[in-house]
């Protein structure tokens, strides 16, 4: 199992995981993760890396049908702009392959950030660390593990 998986387990947090077939011609995997298990996809949560003014590399959890609002992250980290990271320099501080970023189980602990329509839903899904693999849990329960903060971070 991914490193995703073992952190959840270690920490006894009720979740479920779900895996699909990933379609290597797909780019756009959190959308290809709620077609493929036929979930609705406002309750599939993508995980992006940006990084901030200061140099350091801040994650944010959006709900996939909705891009990052870069100045909302920057506000809610401290920090006067943000941008995306370079893919490379995200796997690295990760562990994970672009699309498979799992918010568990990363190799570098970073500030963490939840857009705010999460706390509305009783579970909802993330990447398990790997392409195909979902993981179900509670919104809450991933903010405790992550020591994360919900704010509005997604724009339509």
């Amino acid at each position: 199992m991914t490193p995703a998986v073992k952190a959840l387990e270690k920490a006894g947090v009720a979740f479920e995981t779900a895996s699909y077939q990933h379609d290597p011609r797909r780019p756009a995997y959190g959308e290809e993760a709620a077609e493929a298990l036929g979930l609705p996809a406002e309750t599939v949560f993508k995980t992006l890396l940006a990084k901030l003014d200061d140099g350091r590399l801040a994650m944010a959890i959006v709900p996939v049908p909705t891009q990052l609002d870069l100045k909302a992250l920057a506000r809610a980290a401290g920090a006067r702009k943000a941008r995306m990271a370079d893919p490379i320099e995200a796997e690295r501080a990760t562990g994970y392959v672009v699309g498979g970023i799992s918010p568990l189980g990363q190799k570098k602990r970073l500030p963490a950030f939840i857009d705010a329509s999460a706390e509305a839903l009783t579970r909802f899904h993330v990447s398990g660390g790997r392409r195909g693999l979902e993981l179900a849990l509670a919104p809450a329960d991933l903010a405790d593990l992550l020591s994360a903060s919900f704010a509005p971070l997604a724009r339509a």
